[in-house]
């Protein structure tokens, strides 16, 4: 090329005598053009050194933004909850699904949402209804940790991106909650508020459901600490029997009194941090004040008003997430289960709040220096 001009497709279509239009797939990877015609156009752009231009893909982009589709593409939202419609009575759920609809309709995209329950429906099937309806792109979300069941789709045909852990297989791009950060930060503030016997008290499904990173958080954030002021983690009910604490059902909302009352009195820390309806009917039934005999930090904080102190875990921008990661493998066509998926975290957010106050601290009395004498 003369001087210093950028390659453009038109170049490129000139060199490969094909349409710039030919060129524009290849580059996109686009299935309707014969894989040997996408590789000899792709290697022929990379000998040109041809670059995209970011300032026309972000015009494209606008666009797209401000021009409403008489018929826009549907993107599908799957999950394998008991029911329906039962994970939107479940905590994140609801919002997750919130976030990735918003993005969906800014991004031009609708969003429909499909169960994996409905009878006799099974993976074969459902993959041939999505295809069948031009569905190309897919979020899994709301899996149930206890069916934890791989997805045996014809993803060749798919683009797909997954919220939270579950299933694992097929391994897919992921966005979840960085619960790792969000308790290491709730602890993190706990000390800076001058507390130093930290304890985490939690229902061991919560633990499971997002492979242990609770755990990892709360163990990382304590070894910084001196072993004197160490106080384990606190997991309900105990490891066996695993299907006990791998069910959905209404009685894990409570920690059990009788353990956790046995474990406060043995360590005796000074903040818990943990879900707010989890422990605090068993801190009543134990007759503690919150926070004047222990202090509290909510880990799945809603209410922003500062009555609570805690972590607002942002659900709302996962579900964004995953539908602007989803997009951008259609704009490029990359179906198929990813040689390399990546995990992308979103971080949670801290609130002061009065169920954690600043820790007045009582300064240790210092010996006199011997030799010195009172006046």
């Amino acid at each position: 090329m003369p001087g210093n001009r950028r390659v453009t497709l038109a170049d490129i279509a000139k060199r490969a005598e094909v349409h710039v239009t030919t060129v524009s797939l290849a580059l996109r990877n686009h299935p309707r053009l014969p894989e040997r015609t996408r590789n000899r156009i792709q290697k022929l752009a990379k000998e040109m050194e041809y670059r995209p231009d970011p300032v026309l893909q972000a015009l494209v982009a606008y666009r797209g933004k401000v021009t409403e589709r008489r018929n826009p593409p549907t993107l599908a939202y799957l999950t394998n909850w008991d029911t329906k419609l039962g994970w939107q009575q479940t905590t994140a759920q609801p919002e997750f699904y919130e976030g990735a609809k918003a993005k969906a309709e800014e991004l031009g995209f609708k969003l429909d949402h499909f169960w994996m329950g409905e009878p006799g429906l099974s993976h074969k099937r459902m993959s041939k209804i999505l295809q069948a309806r031009g569905i190309t792109g897919i979020v899994i979300a709301s899996h149930r940790r206890a069916s934890d069941v791989a997805l045996h789709f014809d993803w060749s045909a798919f683009s797909a991106v997954k919220i939270d852990y579950f299933p694992h297989q097929p391994e897919l791009h992921q966005v979840n909650n960085d619960q790792c950060s969000i308790i290491r930060l709730g602890m993190d503030h706990a000390r800076k508020l001058g507390y130093r016997r930290i304890g985490a008290v939690m229902h061991r499904g919560w633990d499971h459901a997002v492979d242990h990173v609770w755990k990892a958080g709360f163990l990382v954030a304590q070894s910084m600490q001196p072993r004197s002021e160490h106080v384990p983690l606190m997991l309900f009910p105990g490891p066996e029997p695993v299907e006990a604490w791998m069910s959905e059902t209404k009685k894990d909302e409570v920690a059990p009194l009788a353990e956790l009352k046995k474990w406060y009195e043995k360590h005796r820390p000074e903040v818990i941090v943990s879900k707010r309806s989890f422990i605090q009917p068993c801190l009543d039934e134990m007759g503690l004040r919150v926070p004047e005999d222990v202090a509290l930090i909510e880990l799945f904080l809603e209410n922003e008003d500062g009555s609570v102190a805690g972590v607002r875990q942002n659900h709302h921008a996962v579900g964004g997430l995953a539908i602007e990661i989803l997009a951008g493998q259609l704009h490029y066509h990359k179906f198929g289960v990813p040689e390399i998926p990546t995990r992308t975290q979103v971080e949670g957010t801290w609130f002061d709040g009065a169920t954690c106050p600043p820790r007045i601290e009582i300064p240790e009395k210092t010996a006199e220096p011997k030799g010195v004498k009172k006046a």
